[in-house]
């Protein structure tokens, strides 16, 4: 080894031993007959000191290192005298005192600041230049902490499966194209001209079939594709934790996840807290009602509130109109939002949530705002249209309080909700309730089966065909497929979805009764799922599962907004890889051996 200690484990303890580091030049200090350099390995930091009178060989070399440089020092471990220390880091109470220095490798000025995180994260850097040096990057003490920290967080889950009696199978990365929702990568096939292999979305089938297998106990850390446009969060290819058992009803699968993930939580994350234990249950219609989305972030209230019936009463057209016309008139109560608040200053912030609010597709947004005292009058444009006993009962149905701002919206159902989920987060964060280091968990539930293909005139599964519907609720798939609610589980945290699973159909004529109904015939499902259906046929056990978005997760436990933060090597939002350059052509022999031509549009603008 080229090293004998790291630069992050040495103490006052060790003072007198004689050690070898390797690392990288952090910073370095010359202070003439002294030089001072911060040697960086990913461990931590360590001071050397080279003296020009007792080391002058080493001196030299030192004076030739800069930023970046890998070197190799041979020192005495010293403590630093009292007043010279740098609590700030863990090494801070010593230095090593070099008597050799080597220079293994010099580098040049790197384009971003990868010893200073503060400055870099305060002065901004263009996201092209992190990804075309990504290397570089993951060289910065936070890039480091966000992969350790995932590296951990994989062990503890595996670990823990072990120890519940999972057993770990890997499964094929090139598979069958099938309807699954997003588009498949296609892989061609050289042997096999004209037939493609897929990159799975999800290993949903292979685990259905562990479980026809007999294993009964099924994970793995997945790689799944999904040729999607990379709106938001999303990456075409991500990392899930897979997880499949048999014997199993809904409720063993959530308490198995659910321990799991508190475990998890407090084992690699303990700065951050769980903020309700056991998880609260939620369901769907109530989360679409309440909080506009089945991802629901419940760090804050901030609940939409129906108050259709007191609002119908009232003397303001719109509420009066609509509500004949059978569209709700919701309430968001803001806590001490309006406080002290000029008419002014009120109608500003007013106006900025009512831009919000007709983004998302509403034609206005109302507001009455409580005065401090209870004495004074409630002001905005529609208190007027309200009698007191009427304004009495609708303090009362949201909780209002003095200083408060009530939000009303009405509109169609779907519209109330989108103006709902739109308001929420933009009036948490000016309310000061988005603590980082809260984590909010709940499951949201009773999921409908299917949702309505306005376009395809067809039903869609609301997670994927293989879901078994509520056991009260099988009958409906031939009557009301609409109203029937699916076995489906989802773990939210902090408004992000982090893990989905259900109870899966083992019986083959249920799954046979979905395929119809979401515009697959018969020969083409036993085209596409007869390995299914026929494995079926061979004693199928009762079996469910989930997966969670190991990429999601990890960010929550960093405490990072976007997910690219603790992946090693991530895409663009275009999907390549500006350090490699890929995806990139290829020639035209690797095309000839699949037997394959382009036939690329004229226009098409090249990366």
């Amino acid at each position: 080894m080229l090293k004998t200690r790291t630069c992050g484990e040495l103490r006052p303890e060790d003072a007198g031993q004689e050690v070898v580091l390797a690392g990288w030049v952090n910073r370095r200090r010359d202070q003439g007959g002294l030089i001072f350099i911060d040697l960086r390995d990913r461990w931590g930091i360590t001071q050397v000191v080279v003296d020009r009178d007792s080391a002058p060989e080493a001196h030299s070399t030192a004076d030739q290192a800069r930023n970046e440089f890998v070197l190799q020092v041979k020192g005495v471990v010293r403590t630093r005298p009292e007043g010279s220390e740098n609590l700030d880091l863990p090494t801070g109470r010593i230095d090593v005192f070099a008597n050799d220095i080597k220079i293994l490798n010099v580098a040049k000025t790197p384009p971003f600041y990868i010893n200073d995180d503060e400055r870099l994260e305060r002065e901004g850097l263009d996201e092209s230049i992190r990804m075309k040096h990504r290397y570089l990057d993951l060289r910065r003490q936070k890039m480091q902490k966000n992969i350790v920290l995932r590296h951990r967080a994989l062990k503890f889950i595996r670990d823990y499966l072990d120890k519940q009696s999972f057993v770990e199978v890997e499964t094929p990365i090139l598979f069958k194209t099938t309807p699954e929702g997003a588009r498949d990568f296609l892989v061609p096939s050289r042997l096999q001209p004209g037939k493609f292999y897929a990159l799975p979305q999800s290993p949903q089938q292979l685990k259905q079939m562990l479980m026809v297998a007999g294993f009964e106990k099924y994970f793995q850390i997945a790689r799944c594709f999904r040729d999607e446009d990379l709106r938001g969060q999303r990456q075409p290819e991500f990392t899930q934790l897979d997880m499949e058992l048999s014997f199993v009803e809904r409720e063993d699968v959530m308490q198995l996840n659910e321990g799991l993930m508190t475990a998890l939580v407090e084992a690699v994350a303990p700065d951050k807290t769980i903020m309700q234990k056991p998880f609260p249950r939620i369901l769907y219609k109530d989360a679409m009602e309440q909080y506009g989305t089945d991802r629901p972030d419940i760090r804050y209230d901030l609940r939409a509130i129906d108050v259709t019936e007191i609002a119908g009463q009232s003397g303001f057209s719109v509420f009066v109109s609509n509500v004949k016309d059978g569209k709700p008139v919701k309430c968001i109560r803001a806590p001490k939002m309006a406080g002290d608040l000029s008419g002014t200053q009120l109608r500003k912030v007013a106006g900025e949530l009512e831009d919000l609010a007709k983004k998302a597709g509403a034609k206005g947004l109302a507001y009455m705002a409580l005065p401090n005292e209870e004495d004074g009058e409630v002001k905005g444009p529609i208190g007027k249209f309200f009698t007191v006993d009427q304004k009495l009962a609708l303090f009362e149905a949201v909780g209002a309080e003095p200083g408060d701002l009530l939000l009303f919206v009405s509109d169609k159902r779907e519209v109330c909700q989108a103006v709902t989920e739109a308001l929420r987060p933009n009036l948490a964060e000016q309310l000061g309730l988005l603590d980082p280091n809260t984590l909010a968990f709940c499951w949201v539930i009773d999921f409908p089966m299917f949702l309505w293909d306005e376009e395809e005139k067809r039903w869609d599964p609301s997670q994927h065909m293989f879901t078994m519907p509520m056991p009260e609720d099988v009958d409906m798939l031939n009557t009301a497929p609409g109203e029937a609610r699916g076995s489906q589980y989802d773990m939210v945290c902090n408004g992000h979805e982090v893990a989905g699973g259900s109870i899966r159909i083992h019986d083959r004529e249920i799954q046979k009764q979905i395929f119809p109904l979401i515009g697959l015939d018969m020969d083409r499902a036993m085209q596409q799922f007869g390995h299914i259906l026929e494995a079926f046929e061979y004693g199928v056990p009762p079996h469910g599962g989930i997966a969670w978005g190991i990429d999601r997760v990890v960010a929550l436990l960093a405490g990072e907004p976007n997910i690219r933060e603790v992946i090693a090597f991530p895409k663009t939002q275009t999907g390549a890889d500006a350090m490699a350059g890929a995806p990139s052509d290829a020639d035209e022999k690797q095309l000839a051996d699949l037997f394959i031509k382009l036939d690329l549009p004229e226009d098409e603008d090249e990366d």
